[in-house]
């Protein structure tokens, strides 16, 4: 997955070199060029000296191929602007802002921004989940990372379609909150038909976002999608 982190900070290079082991290709924007060259001497990555609020400058990063853009300066705003020119500008599947100051997180998601997140390691989960599933799309992160609020697609292929709520096989600690169907909103009950074009809303524990071992897909995947 081709990452952009905005911002070379202590939760910037923490972000990169994490993300790096994991083999994702990872490239850092960064405007103190001291602070730059100081990064590249550790980590072996492309690096750019540069605003990531300038148009220019994220075209260098080849964001039109990116997947994904995490905005971790230090500060809230800066995180803010550079998320919303991403959105505004270029075609990017997930804009991720880091928030220190946990009262602008719904803000930040009314303006657009697609996750706001305060902790390191949720962003670095965070990205590894949307790279697991095209299907399966993270709404919201709770509990420092341990609870998810996540939206799936359901297709005839689904091992949930055309099947009774209580007859399908979901993973322990996930919840079934809502099924958008048609311009509708049903909240599931044991007798509800998923069908085929649901949109199912469920809340999880993040064990069932993560990687079985040995395995390319999660738990709530295995259940979803493989069968």
């Amino acid at each position: 997955m081709k990452v952009i982190v905005i911002g070379g900070g202590k939760v910037g290079f923490y972000l990169i070199n994490t993300l790096k082991n994991k083999k994702h290709d990872v490239t850092l924007i960064e405007k103190d060029k001291n602070l730059c060259e100081k990064i590249s001497e550790q980590v072996d990555i492309d690096i750019i000296n540069g605003d990531g609020t300038d148009i220019d400058v994220l075209k260098d990063a080849d964001i039109d191929v990116a997947d994904v853009v995490a905005a971790v300066t230090g500060k809230d705003e800066e995180n803010l602007v550079i998320c919303q020119v991403v959105k505004n500008n270029f075609n990017i599947q997930h804009t991720i802002a880091r928030v220190n100051n946990p009262k602008n997180q719904q803000l930040f998601k009314t303006l657009g921004v697609d996750s706001t997140v305060c902790s390191t390691q949720v962003i670095t989960n965070l990205i590894d989940w949307e790279c697991e599933s095209e299907k399966i799309r993270i709404l919201q992160i709770f509990e420092r990372g341990e609870t998810i609020l996540a939206e799936v697609d359901i297709d005839k292929k689904a091992s949930w379609c055309d099947k009774l709520v209580k007859n399908l096989d979901i993973p322990a600690n996930c919840v079934l909150v809502s099924v958008f169907r048609d311009g509708e909103v049903i909240y599931p009950k044991g007798d509800t038909m998923i069908k085929e074009h649901d949109k199912i809303v469920l809340v999880t524990d993040s064990n069932n976002m993560t990687n079985e071992d040995g395995k390319n897909y999660s738990k709530l995947e295995k259940a979803l999608f493989r069968h």
